[in-house]
């Protein structure tokens, strides 16, 4: 038996499903189990080659499809590589797949349980379908499709199937978990397994310690980061408005670093603005992970309420693991929301807010030792919730669930070539 995961980006991709999945793929294969990866050959991370076809990555035997190119920030480009994507691994799935195999199915591109369940069930194989992202809900939130028409009704008549056909639904939030069980998942095939951070990846770095920080150009300022991808689900007016309240605060920046398809509106209200005390950067490589990250004194983390139950913003564990206090914009009863003020590691503010962010801004600014004991809350929670030896285990409970509880793990680790 086999453990095959399935999601667009793998390492050394460093997308935020992509650190995820293969941070998995990599502590599953050291704790002995087969384990391969199905991935795309193309990089959300911006670098421009692409990865092989085929290589052995820390035990992992990594199987890539080829990619359009397309520019995925527009939707006709990522429409035509989200298509390609599903019929290739589709038949690489048919191909690779044994009896008794378990293939975690991720949602990037969204719906690709549809066209993975027959080919996985063709061969005998087992389908987890993690839910990171819940799509189409995701899509209809955001307007982008109409709630009533006929392609949304087909879309989710399919993804529900896709759901039947699975042996678990793994969810990052008990939010998503309850709105799959009240639009007809079975209970008990539903699982949580929360989101995580590799704290061997992104762990504190001091001021006087960051060659990043000091290449950037930052001194003793407050900065205050966005780091990850600038897609729809978040806000980024109330920011920009923030930034632009600060304007003439010589001893505050902001430094946004990623990409995603709202990046060149956000850079484009910012050069309209004329607010030369925003900085963007792109996503950096993960050997500075951790010098990235902790540029930032501050982090702002953000969702649209309506998102609640079917997103939940991974770079938070990010930024707790960073030990930096999180400003979060959106549903303050929401899950990010909800932690943050448990832990006493942050703040929220309503979208819209921007007075309200720029008090808290201040505050974190005027008051050193709030800041650096939010900091040192965030990285001792993270330590205790939401590390990767943490995943690990709920991920280990979830294959023996699906293995009667025997321990799939073989005596001797090392990677096999799928077959």
């Amino acid at each position: 038996m086999k453990i095959v995961f399935v999601n667009r980006y793998f390492h050394p991709d460093q997308s935020a499903t992509s650190r995820m999945v293969s941070n998995l793929a990599f502590m599953l294969a050291a704790e002995g189990y087969k384990v391969a990866a199905l991935s795309g050959q193309g990089r959300r991370d911006g670098a421009p080659e692409l990865s092989p076809v085929r290589e052995c990555i820390q035990g992992v035997d990594v199987v890539r499809v080829p990619s359009t190119g397309f520019d995925r920030n527009h939707l006709l480009g990522r429409l035509v590589d989200d298509v390609l994507f599903h019929v290739l691994t589709a038949f690489r799935l048919a191909l690779i797949t044994r009896r008794g195999d378990i293939c975690v199915v991720c949602t990037d591109p969204p719906l690709h349980s549809v066209s993975a369940a027959p080919a996985i069930a063709l061969r005998g194989g087992r389908m987890v379908n993690w839910v990171m992202d819940l799509f189409p809900e995701v899509a209809i939130e955001l307007g982008l499709v109409g709630r009533r028409g006929i392609a949304t009704r087909v879309a989710l008549a399919l993804r529900d199937a896709s759901l039947r056909a699975a042996a678990l639904i793994v969810c990052p939030i008990g939010a998503m978990k309850d709105r799959l069980a009240a639009q007809g998942c079975d209970p008990a095939r539903l699982a949580v397994v929360r989101h995580w951070s590799d704290e061997n990846e992104i762990a504190p770095v001091a001021r006087a310690d960051n060659a990043l920080r000091r290449e950037w150009g930052f001194g003793d300022e407050l900065v205050v980061g966005y780091s990850g991808n600038f897609g729809r689900a978040h806000d980024f007016t109330t920011l920009i408005d923030a930034a632009q309240a600060l304007a003439t605060a010589r001893d505050i920046k902001f430094l946004l670093i990623g990409d995603g398809a709202r990046r060149a509106s956000v850079e484009a209200e910012v050069a309209r603005r004329s607010l030369d005390n925003v900085i963007f950067k792109p996503l950096q490589p993960r050997d500075v992970l951790s010098q990235s990250m902790c540029a930032a004194d501050v982090h702002v983390v953000s969702l649209l309420p309506k998102l609640e139950s079917c997103i939940v913003p991974s770079k938070f564990y990010g930024v707790l693991a960073a030990g930096r206090p999180t400003l979060f914009i959106g549903d303050c009863r929401g899950e990010v929301a909800r932690v943050a003020d448990t832990a006493e590691c942050g703040a929220s503010i309503e979208i819209g807010d921007a007075p309200g962010l720029v008090e808290q801004i201040l505050l974190l600014r005027d008051d050193v030792a709030l800041r650096e004991g939010m900091g040192h809350r965030a990285r001792r929670l993270f330590m205790a919730e939401y590390r990767g030896c943490r995943g690990l285990s709920e991920w280990r409970s979830v294959i023996a669930m699906l293995t009667d509880g025997r321990d799939a793990a073989p005596a001797s680790s090392g990677a096999r070539p799928v077959s």
